[in-house]
């Protein structure tokens, strides 16, 4: 078990720094920061979000996706402006936040394409069924003292 333990959690933080140096490389010629990646993503292939919506598809809390966001609507990516009282505030990409949408969108499927290199349609399943699997356990995982 020790060996496995070693192998998993290595592993999930070799990846987990390799996605962030892809996200980190795909945002510096825009001069933002890895975690405007999945905003402007989102808000790209969802079109509209609320704050709410844009933090469950992000797996981020609160506090994080606004700052994010208030740093892309600094820049000018992201229109927060269209606040109607009666309805939650929908955030939109400005025009120049779409075309940078886009750009990360198709280095996104690059990267994903790179990163599945010889792995089958079947593997990658695999993959991700146990990678969801392996997280719901994690999330419902108590450690209980008898």
């Amino acid at each position: 078990m020790q060996e496995q333990f070693k192998i998993f959690t290595g592993l999930i933080a070799s990846i987990n720094r390799n996605i962030r140096k892809v996200k980190t490389e795909i945002m510096a010629e825009h001069n933002l920061k890895c975690p405007h990646v999945s905003p402007i993503y989102y808000l790209y292939t969802e079109q509209a979000l609320t704050l709410k919506q844009l933090c469950q598809k992000c797996n981020e809390d609160k506090g994080v996706m606004s700052r994010s966001v208030k740093s892309l609507e600094k820049e000018g990516l992201v229109d927060t402006n269209n606040i109607n009282k009666k309805y939650k505030n929908k955030l939109l990409l400005t025009e120049s936040g779409k075309a940078v949408g886009k750009e990360i969108a198709e280095k996104i499927n690059c990267a994903i394409i790179d990163a599945t290199k010889g792995l089958t349609e079947e593997d990658k399943d695999c993959i991700y069924r146990s990678l969801t699997l392996i997280n719901n356990n994690l999330q419902d995982f108590k450690i209980t003292k008898d």
